[in-house]
């Protein structure tokens, strides 16, 4: 072979794989150069230790990354190469039962986790028009949700409360009382601590038909952020397999923090309690891939709201109650008068619970507020003593049936009750 043309065709043959160079260490991001990425690719940074990081951002002749662990470790000249797999997970039934990081990493000491297929972490909202109408019931097992806040089968429902409230609680009981085939609880920003003794104490240690994704609060903004895009993915697999899938997430608003942390590190303006515009943006990227689909599944999905310091004008509380389809409020009041879960049923609401019930159940929750409602107007005056029976007879019924009223929204954490039995309490109290 002449040797021209074996110079030409050594040129054309990619002897090693392109990589760029760390040039640049931030506190919470590094500077590369050397190859052409585009924004959100993921990288691997190689050198002492072996790293992934996120694109976040490009110059004329550099880029950023931001790392998804931490910078300890990490030097100038560190190899960055562009990771083929990108933004996508590997999914499949060998995930259910299973403990894992926002990158299917198992963490439950069980063994390897083996999947062909793999899903993007990332991707568009099911279309408005392909979205099934929701018109059938998603029993919970809990009382006061499936008799007054009824839920539908692809609903986006959020659970507002402050800390040490009863969220967990909560959400350990719409899990077991759920008949769903599949469940994906995402814990994000969660305390380490936690994460043992909610599987423990609150689902019994049976994780069957379940998949959890944790990113606790000791992991960097970036894992937390994505943690709850990846669980969404693992959902959605399910859910074209023609699934309906229980998504379970705790907390969007330790979520918003962590796109907080990346956007004030990236040069975003703070808005309202130092949250970017960003971070309010990512919401409904998040939320909007929950709901029914024609043709598929449905992923009905329940997000955990952590309002500071019970004010439910907080940004991120206020922004999730315009995107999801009801809001369950959890009042400390409640808590103090022993009643578990401490359900606000006055300040609830579930917009989608009028397509789904009977005539007949939709009249009794109406009554069941509206005696309620009237109760705690008077209460007072009832406690002193200042109120006259026989004055006000919708009155007279309501202080009649109060007890059998706290009786019918409190229930133990064990408790489970099928959606007819939930029904038929409700109809004989009014």
């Amino acid at each position: 072979m002449p040797l021209k043309s074996l110079k030409n065709r050594i040129k054309k043959t990619q002897l090693s794989k392109p990589f760029g160079v760390v040039t640049k260490i931030n506190p919470t991001n590094l500077i590369a150069t050397g190859i052409t990425p585009s924004i959100g690719d993921i990288v691997k940074i190689e050198g002492n230790i072996i790293t992934l990081g996120m694109v976040t951002s490009l110059d004329k002749n550099s880029f950023t990354i931001t790392p998804f662990g931490f910078l300890e470790g990490l030097k100038i000249r560190d190899k960055v190469y562009i990771d083929e797999d990108g933004m996508q997970i590997p999914v499949g039934n060998s995930l259910l039962g299973r403990v894992v990081d926002p990158f299917m990493n198992p963490i439950d000491g069980k063994g390897i986790i083996e999947s062909d297929t793999k899903y993007p972490i990332m991707s568009k909202p099911i279309s408005p028009l392909k979205r099934g109408l929701i018109k059938d019931v998603f029993p919970t097992g809990v009382k006061t949700i499936d008799g007054i806040l009824t839920c539908g089968k692809g609903q986006k429902l959020g659970i507002f409360a402050g800390s040490g409230v009863g969220k967990s609680t909560l959400m350990s009981m719409i899990v077991r009382g759920s008949t769903s085939p599949i469940k994906v609880i995402a814990l994000i920003g969660e305390r380490g601590r936690e994460i043992p003794e909610f599987i423990e104490k609150n689902l019994g240690g049976n994780l069957k038909n379940t998949v959890m994704i944790v990113a606790t609060s000791d992991d960097s903004a970036l894992m937390r952020k994505y943690g709850a895009f990846s669980a969404m993915a693992v959902a959605e697999y399910f859910k074209d397999k023609g699934d309906d899938v229980l998504f379970m997430m705790d907390s969007v608003t330790r979520f918003a923090m962590a796109q907080r942390e990346i956007g004030l590190a990236m040069g975003e303006p703070p808005t309202s309690k130092g949250y970017p515009p960003s971070s309010l943006m990512l919401l409904p990227q998040l939320m909007e891939r929950a709901g029914k689909e024609e043709g598929k599944g449905a992923i009905t999905a329940f997000f955990t709201v952590l309002v500071d310091g019970d004010d439910m004008s907080d940004p991120i509380a206020d922004q999730s109650r315009s995107i999801l389809d009801g809001h369950i409020v959890l009042s400390r009041e409640l808590t103090d008068m022993g009643i578990y879960p401490p359900i606000n049923i006055l300040n609830s609401a579930s917009r989608v619970m009028g397509d789904v019930i009977s005539d007949e159940h939709k009249k009794a929750v109406m009554k069941f507020k509206k005696l309620y409602a009237l109760y705690k107007e008077n209460e007072v005056l009832i406690r002193i003593g200042a109120y006259t029976k026989g004055v006000d007879a919708e009155l007279d019924e309501a202080v009649s049936k109060i007890d059998k009223m706290k009786e019918f929204m409190g229930q133990g954490a064990d408790e489970i009750y099928s959606y007819e039995q939930i029904e038929q309490m409700l109809l004989s109290i009014v």
